[in-house]
C-alpha cells in the first residue's frame, strides 16, 4: 500500500507544460475542509502520518497526534518611531529579537544614517550579534523555560547591551556573549491586505528543502524537517550554524523555537507596512534592516526590498553578504577587523505599503515571487 513512489517521482524529468495532480493531498484537504482540525489530527490523515512513522522509524503515533493543541499566544507589540511594530511570540525568536534590534538601533541614531553605508552597517551587525546571543542563552518554549521577555526588551537592558559598541572596531562574538540577567530558508511567506484594510503576514515552513524528504503515502504532502530547529545539544550549531543552549533543548511536548517573523507595522492605528520572508535566521535580520530602510532611510519598498541585504548572528562570527553588495563597503568593514562571507540571497522579503492611500506590493527579485491585486 505504502510502496508507490509520491507524485512529484516521474521516470522521465519534469518540463515545462506538464500537469502535476495531487489527489492524495486534495483528499487530505477534503478531509480537513470537512472535520476541521479532526479530519487531520485523528481519522485516515492521523492514521496514514503513523502508519509513514512506523515505516521510516519515527516516534509520532495516532495518539500523539490526537493530543496534539495549537496554542493562541498574545504577539509582540511595542512602539518604533511614531509605528506601532505587531510581531511573532515565542517560541519564535522572531517578535523579540526585532524589537531588540530596533530599540538598540534607535538608541544608536540609525535614523542620522543612510542605507548601505560604512556606519549604518556596522552598527546593524553589531546589534544583530547582541539580539542574536540572548536568542541563543535565553529563549525557547515559554511553556517549559521562563524566558526573560521583558527584560530582554527593557530600554536600560539594551543600553548596557550596546555599552560596549564601539563604531570604530570589529566586535568579537568571544567577547559579545548574552546579556546579564538576573531573575526568578525553505519557508514560505504571503503578505494579504483586503479592500476594507484587514492585513495578514504569514509565514510557514518546513525547514529544509523539501523538509525530512518523506511524502505521507496516501496523504500527499511532506513530512518537515522542524527537529532541528531545537537544540540538539548545548553549543552545537543546526543546519543554519546558529548554536543554541539548554532553553531551547529537546524535551516530550515542546515546542523548537523558530525565527520567522511575520509582522504588520501600524499607524495611527491602520497597517502600514506588512513584511515578512522565508530564510532560517536570516529572517529576523531581513525584516529589520526592511523596516529600517523604509523608516530610518526613507527607501521605497522597492529597493528595501531589492537592494542587497547582509547578516550577522553572533556564531559563527562573520558578517555574511550577498554578491551584490558593496564591495568598498565590505573592503573597509574587513579593514576594522570583520569577517566577510559573500553567500546566495538572502531571503526573499515581501512587502505591502499603504501610504497616503496608495498600496504598493513588491516581491521580492530573489526568487519566483509576485505580487497581485484584483
Amino acid at each position: 500500500m505504502n510502496k508507490v513512489a509520491p507524485v512529484f517521482v516521474k521516470e522521465t524529468p519534469w518540463k515545462t507544460g506538464d500537469t502535476l495532480v495531487q489527489k492524495d493531498l486534495a483528499n487530505t484537504i477534503k478531509r480537513i475542509r470537512d472535520l476541521g482540525a479532526k479530519g487531520f489530527y485523528e481519522g485516515e490523515t492521523a492514521k496514514l502520518i503513523a502508519e509513514q512513522m512506523k515505516k521510516d522509524h519515527g516516534i509520532i503515533t495516532e495518539d500523539d497526534l490526537k493530543n496534539y493543541k495549537a496554542k493562541n499566544r498574545a504577539p509582540i507589540v511595542f512602539d518604533y518611531k511614531g509605528t506601532t511594530v505587531v510581531s511573532m511570540p515565542l517560541p519564535s525568536s522572531g517578535g523579540i529579537i526585532l524589537e531588540q534590534m530596533l530599540k538598540m538601533s534607535a538608541m544608536e541614531h540609525i535614523g542620522t544614517m543612510k542605507y548601505g553605508t560604512l556606519a549604518s552597517v556596522q552598527l546593524m551587525s553589531e546589534v544583530e550579534r547582541r539580539a542574536f546571543a540572548d536568542r541563543a542563552k535565553f529563549l525557547g518554549d515559554p511553556d517549559f523555560v521562563k524566558v526573560p521577555v521583558k527584560t530582554l526588551v527593557n530600554d536600560e537592558y539594551l543600553k548596557k547591551r550596546m555599552s560596549d559598541y564601539d563604531p570604530t572596531k570589529a566586535g568579537n562574538s568571544k567577547d559579545i556573549k548574552e546579556g546579564y540577567i538576573q531573575e526568578g530558508e525553505e519557508t514560505t511567506h504571503f503578505d494579504v491586505l483586503d479592500n476594507e484594510g484587514n492585513a495578514v503576514s504569514t509565514t510557514t515552513t518546513l525547514n529544509g528543502s523539501f523538509g525530512s524528504g518523506i511524502v505521507v503515502a496516501g496523504a500527499g504532502f511532506l513530512l518537515n524537517y522542524e527537529m532541528d530547529d531545537f537544540s540538539v545539544k548545548p553549543g552545537v550549531p543546526n543546519m543554519f550554524g546558529t548554536v543554541g543552549q539548554e532553553a531551547n533543548a529537546i524535551a516530550p511536548g515542546k515546542r523548537m523555537l523558530s525565527s520567522m517573523t511575520p509582522t504588520i507595522v501600524l499607524k495611527d492605528n491602520k497597517p502600514y507596512i506588512v513584511v515578512g520572508t522565508p530564510g532560517g535566521t536570516t529572517i529576523p535580520t531581513s525584516v529589520y534592516q526592511t523596516i529600517v530602510d523604509i523608516i530610518d532611510f526613507k527607501l521605497s519598498p522597492e529597493d528595501a526590498v531589492n537592494f542587497p541585504k547582509f547578516h550577522q548572528q553572533w556564531l559563527p562570527d562573520v558578517i555574511y553578504v550577498e554578491k551584490t553588495f558593496n564591495k568598498d563597503v565590505v573592503a573597509k568593514l574587513e579593514a576594522m577587523g570583520y569577517k566577510i562571507e559573500e553567500r546566495g540571497s538572502i531571503g526573499r522579503t515581501e512587502v505591502i505599503m499603504i501610504k497616503d492611500g496608495t498600496i504598493t506590493a513588491v516581491a521580492d527579485h530573489r526568487g519566483d515571487d509576485g505580487a497581485v491585486g484584483y
